[in-house]
C-alpha cells in the first residue's frame, strides 16, 4: 500500500529523508530542503544585500546543488546578491579537466560568469607533476593547501565579498573526527564555524570570508536533490583521493550512520559546543611575509610547500619546522661543497 506524504499534501511519498526519516513526495522534499538552507542563511546572516559572492565550483554534486539553490533562493527571497562561479584547476589529468566541462555547463545553465584559475599559472606546478615528485603519500596536503589559497587569490581578483563553499554536514562531521584523531585543537576549535575568515578577524585585505550554506545538509539528501532535479554534475572521485586520511574518517562515519542516522548532526553539535581552556595555545592569524595572504605561521604553508618543490625537497613543508630547517641546511651544505669542487677543478 502506498505511503502518503507526511506533509499532508495528499500525494504519495516518493522518498524517505535520511536526515529526519520523513516520507515525502518530491515537491515537498524540494520545499523542505530549500527552506532549511534558506533558514541557515538567514539565521546565520551569511550574506548582505548588494554583496558579490563567489561560489567555489568544482563540478561535483555539492557545488552544483549550491549554485542551483543560491540562484533559486536569491531570486525567491530577493537576497540582492551578485553570484559568480570560481573554479580551481589543480592540473589532474582525467579528473579536473573533465569536471571543468561540467562547471562550464553550469555557467551556461545558471547564467553566471566563471573564473578558472590553475595551479600552473599560480604556482608553476600541476598536481600531476607534484605527485610525480612527492608520490601518493601526502599529496592531498599539497592540493588542500594550494586550493585554499588559490580560492583566496581568485576571490581577490574577482573583488568578491565572500566565498560560498559546498561543504555539507558529512564533510564537517568528518573534519571534526579527523581533528580529534590528530589532536589538532587549533583546527578543531573553528572547523564547525559556518563563517570563517571574516574581516573582523584580520585587517588583511586578502582575508575574504568563507561561508557554508550547506552546513546542515546531509550528503545523501544533496545527492537525492540533484537526482530528482536532474542537475548536471560530475561524480568521478579524484584519482589521488583513495589514499587520503579523510577517507578513513568517512568510512568510520558511514559505519556509525548505519547504527545511528543522527550521528552526523550529533558530531557537528558536539563540535560546536567544544570549549578549550585559556591555557591552550591558539594560532594567531596574520599575514604571510612572502605572499601577503592570511597565515598563522611564517612563511605560510603554501609558500613553504612551494619552496620545497622548487628546491627539489618536496617533503620540506611536511612535518615539523625543525625537520625542514635541517633539510635546508643539509642542502646548502652540499651546494657549497659542489661550488668548492668546481672552483678547484677550474684552477687546473
Amino acid at each position: 500500500m502506498p505511503i502518503t506524504c507526511k506533509s499532508g499534501c495528499g500525494k504519495n511519498a516518493a522518498l524517505k529523508r535520511p536526515k529526519t526519516g520523513d516520507a515525502l513526495c518530491r515537491e515537498c522534499f524540494f520545499r523542505a530542503f530549500e527552506l532549511e538552507i534558506h533558514h541557515t542563511i538567514i539565521t546565520n546572516n551569511l550574506f548582505e544585500s548588494g554583496q558579490k559572492v563567489a561560489i567555489a565550483a568544482s563540478g561535483g554534486k555539492d557545488s552544483t546543488v549550491l549554485a542551483h539553490i543560491l540562484r533559486l533562493l536569491n531570486q525567491r527571497y530577493n537576497y540582492g546578491l551578485e553570484l559568480v562561479l570560481l573554479s580551481i584547476d589543480e592540473g589532474i589529468t582525467g579528473y579536473r579537466d573533465d569536471s571543468l566541462e561540467t562547471v562550464k555547463k553550469n555557467r551556461d545553465d545558471y547564467q553566471m560568469s566563471l573564473k578558472i584559475l590553475s595551479y600552473e599559472e599560480l604556482y608553476g606546478w600541476t598536481m600531476d607533476r607534484i605527485v610525480a615528485q612527492i608520490g601518493r603519500t601526502n599529496n592531498c596536503t599539497f592540493c588542500g593547501v594550494f586550493r585554499r589559497q588559490a580560492l583566496d587569490r581568485g576571490a581577490k581578483l574577482l573583488k568578491v565579498d565572500s566565498i560560498a563553499t559546498g561543504h555539507n554536514a558529512d564533510d564537517i562531521a568528518e573534519t571534526v573526527l579527523m581533528n580529534i584523531l590528530r589532536g589538532d585543537t587549533a583546527r578543531l576549535s573553528r572547523c564547525t564555524d559556518i563563517k570563517t575568515g571574516s574581516n573582523d578577524d584580520s585587517s588583511n585585505e586578502n582575508c575574504i570570508p568563507r561561508v557554508k550554506p550547506l552546513k546542515y545538509a546531509y550528503e545523501k539528501e544533496i545527492v537525492m536533490y540533484a537526482h530528482y532535479k536532474k542537475l548536471v554534475y560530475f561524480s568521478t572521485e579524484c584519482v589521488f583521493a583513495p589514499n587520503a586520511y579523510r577517507g578513513h574518517a568517512r568510512t568510520f562515519l558511514k559505519d556509525l550512520e548505519k547504527i545511528r542516522p543522527s550521528v552526523i548532526m550529533d558530531i557537528i553539535y558536539s563540535g560546536e559546543q567544544l570549549r578549550f581552556k585559556d591555557t591552550v595555545k591558539k594560532p594567531i592569524r596574520g599575514t604571510c611575509e612572502r605572499c601577503g595572504f592570511v597565515s598563522s605561521q611564517q612563511p605560510c604553508k603554501a609558500c613553504k610547500l612551494l619552496e620545497g618543490l622548487n628546491r627539489g625537497l618536496p617533503k620540506l613543508g611536511i612535518g615539523k619546522k625543525s625537520k625542514g630547517d635541517r633539510m635546508i641546511a643539509q642542502q646548502e651544505k652540499e651546494l657549497k661543497l659542489r661550488e668548492r669542487a668546481n672552483l678547484v677543478k677550474n684552477d687546473f
